[in-house]
């Protein structure tokens, strides 16, 4: 259908203008008003930076959204009745994003407001997991309920997730655009053009941030919790998708096996870097919610790279665990989420490794300085 492709190359052109346009304004008002993010010690940069990157993102994807997202464009699809509720869920979790980058709201607080939005996707949505596709045997569930807490539970660990790891420049917005332009292929090869417009409007929005946020000139601005949680609700919607049309293998010729695996290796570097720290930091006595730099891009800063160099390098990563994990498809979902996280720790640990190694050598060379 023509008229699809159209709405999909309007989407992202739209999208991309509305955000890259709008950031100079964004940082002057965040100028004007003092609004930014100051360095500290748990912080891996050295300026006072804007945080209201989010508000640009939300602009881009939500008129983008708004305007190609209807009837009209997308009649015939699944998900269409779905796309109301999504704009709704967004519009909640911007605004609590934004009050958390303006004034710093309590956690509970911040997740009740996760909650709701989710509660959104999956209540008037419809938006929610209804198998696992034979995972430890189980296939459709027998209760609901099972099904919503299942779906609220993963769309609260991917937006947290993602949130924790926007750490350094380019970092939780290339995260984004990956798993975007991989759920996003999926569905337009496999005929699902109403899901592929929702990864196009994102895709196009963090492309247009992408440039500011990399940048070292006047206009450069984080995403903050605003554009983190929001992009973080987004790919959760697009992995819901993404699984319940690889439930049958008899819908398309583009079928996925193990479709969950598949999606654990797109957000491995999140979940994989969330679940390490939380580890550290209750090894250690000390609660899993209080920020630290133990992050693995806080440790390739420790090692020398730069947050642009650091960033690429975890990317890469990601691609090539997403690779293995296509390859790798047939073998079965615990199989392969078990590959996965052998080959996540022991990644892991060659990199604190190498970090101590480094530390102890930095160590050593300043003593004999001093001598």
């Amino acid at each position: 259908m023509v008229i699809s492709e159209i709405a999909l190359v309007s989407a992202f052109v739209v999208a991309f203008t509305v955000t890259f346009v709008s950031i100079p304004s964004i940082v002057r008002v965040a100028r004007n008003k003092n609004l930014f993010d100051k360095p500290s010690l748990r912080r891996s940069h050295q300026r006072q930076i804007p945080t209201l990157g989010g508000i640009a993102i939300f602009a881009g994807f939500t008129l983008a959204a708004g305007i190609f997202m209807n009837s009209y464009f997308l009649a015939e699809y699944k998900y269409v009745s779905s796309l109301q509720y999504i704009l709704v869920a967004c519009i909640i979790m911007f605004f609590i994003g934004l009050k958390d980058d303006i004034q710093a709201i309590a956690p509970h607080k911040k997740l009740l407001g996760q909650i709701l939005a989710a509660l959104v996707l999956i209540i008037p949505g419809g938006i929610n997991f209804t198998s696992i596709h034979g995972f430890f045997g189980i296939n459709e569930f027998s209760s609901p309920i099972v099904s919503m807490f299942l779906t609220l539970f993963i769309i609260i660990l991917i937006i947290n997730s993602l949130n924790l790891i926007d750490g350094i420049d380019g970092l939780a917005s290339s995260i984004g655009i990956l798993a975007t332009a991989f759920f996003g292929f999926w569905f337009y090869i496999s005929g699902n053009k109403e899901c592929c417009l929702i990864s196009v409007a994102l895709f196009a929005s963090l492309l247009g941030f992408f440039k500011f946020n990399v940048s070292s000139g006047q206009y450069k601005l984080f995403m903050g919790d605003t554009g983190s949680m929001l992009v973080g609700l987004l790919l959760s919607v697009q992995v819901i998708m993404f699984n319940e049309l690889n439930i049958s293998n008899e819908t398309t010729e583009f079928h996925i096996n193990a479709a969950p695996a598949v999606s654990f290796a797109v957000f491995i570097i999140p979940l994989f870097d969330t679940m390490r720290v939380f580890i550290i930091r209750m090894s250690r006595g000390r609660s899993p919610f209080v920020a630290d730099k133990n992050h693995l891009h806080h440790c390739m800063l420790k090692l020398g790279f730069t947050h642009v160099q650091s960033t690429l390098l975890i990317v890469f990563v990601n691609i090539c665990f997403i690779t293995i994990a296509l390859l790798l498809q047939n073998i079965g979902i615990f199989w392969l989420i078990l590959i996965i996280l052998g080959l996540s720790t022991a990644l892991s640990l060659l990199l604190e490794r190498t970090v101590k190694r480094n530390g102890k050598k930095s160590k050593i060379n300043t003593e004999k300085l001093n001598q």
